[in-house]
């Protein structure tokens, strides 16, 4: 189901043809700009700035994290691999810049010890110790940041893109580049150019979701009623499915809950975030963002009293903070050079050109529960073109706008793999602006090598 502007929403007018953009002041000019600062964006940017490039970073938030912090989905997911075996020490798959990053925020007191999730492990991050680190580096490594600021329009010349129109609160302006980093998330660069996209399996997207933190647990009572397992047990299932009988707003039986870094305090990913009609809710669409949010909210307090009334050592406890927005696991993704695909990641296929590894499960959302499919002691490998449009010259995405089929970015998406993307587009980017070699032209070999001389386990 490919998409083009114009033909995504019709109440909305992506196209921006008509923009007088030498009318436009310039801002700046840079060797790349970063459109979007979650994972992918901070390791695009601080390693292509460590490179000796100059960098602008773009923002709408002002904060770095994504989903990792606007969403508090508050995991590193994806380092590990998976083990029927559950009394097996955890065992990382994924290093580079994923790695620097988690030892960042375990240096800084903000990342939890590895935590029981059904066959695999993750870790809990405390959401503003990672704002901090994502600072620091991105400061330190010489990026010019701006936050509080959105990209409208692509700017091109004889077809090449050179660069974004921004807008903000101050007005609209320029920023010039030689290459564009698009790790927006939402492939929002692409689909501005025109590029392919599409959404999911035949329009159908997973569903977004609303994290809140509980604080003032005792959580010895609490882990000695739920277990080790952050996947919650039957016996929790089963009084969700009695409270919803007996009317409570709870349409999600399988919740996941972690402990953060923050004393007496727990992560929870309950809800299930649908139109109050039961449609799909496309957050592409502020229509549909603003449902998923105003009733995301609601379900939140219906699992929080939950909570409070059956599980020990949450009797006292309240809700300290939701996402800034809904978590978001999908919405638009590229049409690539090359697409990963569902047998790919079931027959955990490893490839010469593979940039970056996963071993987290196949995590789809849809429907009343999770489904998941476990790869155990075993991964995959997301090669370089999935990162490369089809259209379009001088742009590279990273992040989960990869180029995947819908079961594969159910595993493909998640954190540790988000950074490591960001890597290799940044890695990418080095080698096209030294040879000036289309992303298309270069051999995910050779991005690949480079990678793995930077500490990427490959």
């Amino acid at each position: 189901m490919t998409h083009t502007s114009g033909e995504e929403f019709p109440r909305w007018r992506l196209d921006t043809s008509d923009l007088d953009v030498d009318a436009l002041p310039v801002l700046c000019e840079a060797d790349v700009v970063v459109v979007g600062s979650g994972a992918a964006g901070v390791a695009a940017a601080t390693v292509a700035a460590e490179g000796g490039l100059s960098v602008v970073i773009i923002e709408k938030y002002g904060f770095s994290g994504g989903a990792a912090v606007a969403g508090l989905s508050g995991t590193i997911c994806g380092l590990y691999l998976s083990a029927e075996d559950q009394r097996r020490a955890p065992e990382q798959l994924v290093y580079g810049f994923t790695e620097r990053f988690r030892g960042e925020l375990s240096a800084h007191g903000g990342l939890t010890a590895p935590q029981l999730y059904g066959s695999t492990w993750t870790v809990a991050h405390d959401p503003l110790v990672w704002r901090e680190t994502a600072d620091r580096l991105l400061e330190r490594s010489g990026v010019r940041v701006l936050y509080h600021t959105n990209v409208i329009a692509p700017v091109t010349d004889a077809d090449e893109l050179c660069g974004v129109v921004v807008a903000s609160n101050a007005g609209r302006s320029v920023v010039r580049a030689r290459r564009v980093i698009d790790a927006s998330g939402d492939a929002a660069v692409v689909a501005r150019l025109g590029g392919g996209t599409v959404f999911g399996e035949n329009g159908e997207i997973q569903n977004p979701t609303m994290f809140f933190r509980m604080a003032n647990v005792d959580t010895d009572a609490y882990q000695q009623f739920y277990g080790q397992d952050t996947i919650c047990p039957p016996e929790v299932s089963a009084a969700i499915e009695r409270a919803r009988s007996e009317g409570a707003e709870l349409p999600r039986s399988k919740i996941w809950i972690f402990r953060t870094p923050r004393h007496g305090e727990l992560l929870v990913n309950a809800t299930r975030l649908t139109g109050r009609d039961g449609r799909m809710l496309n957050v592409i669409d502020p229509e549909d963002f603003t449902e998923a949010e105003i009733y995301g909210r609601q379900q939140v307090r219906a699992y929080a009293r939950f909570l409070q009334e059956h599980v020990p050592g949450c009797a006292d406890a309240h809700v300290a903070d939701t996402g800034v927005e809904a978590g978001i696991r999908q919405t638009r993704s590229i049409l690539g050079v090359e697409t990963l695909r569902n047998t790919d990641v079931v027959a955990c296929r490893k490839r010469p050109d593979g940039v970056v590894r996963s071993a987290w499960p196949i995590e789809l959302h849809s429907g009343d529960r999770p489904k998941l499919h476990w790869l155990y002691d075993d991964y995959y490998e997301v090669p370089y073109h999935t990162l490369v449009p089809r259209i379009g010259e001088n742009l590279i995405v990273a992040g989960r706008c990869l180029s995947a089929e819908h079961e594969a970015l159910a595993s493909a998406r998640v954190t540790a793999q988000c950074f490591e993307y960001g890597h290799a587009a940044a890695t990418a980017t080095l080698m096209s602006l030294e040879t000036g070699d289309r992303y298309r032209d270069i051999e995910g070999a050779a991005v690949r090598e480079r990678m793995r001389a930077a500490g990427s386990a490959l």
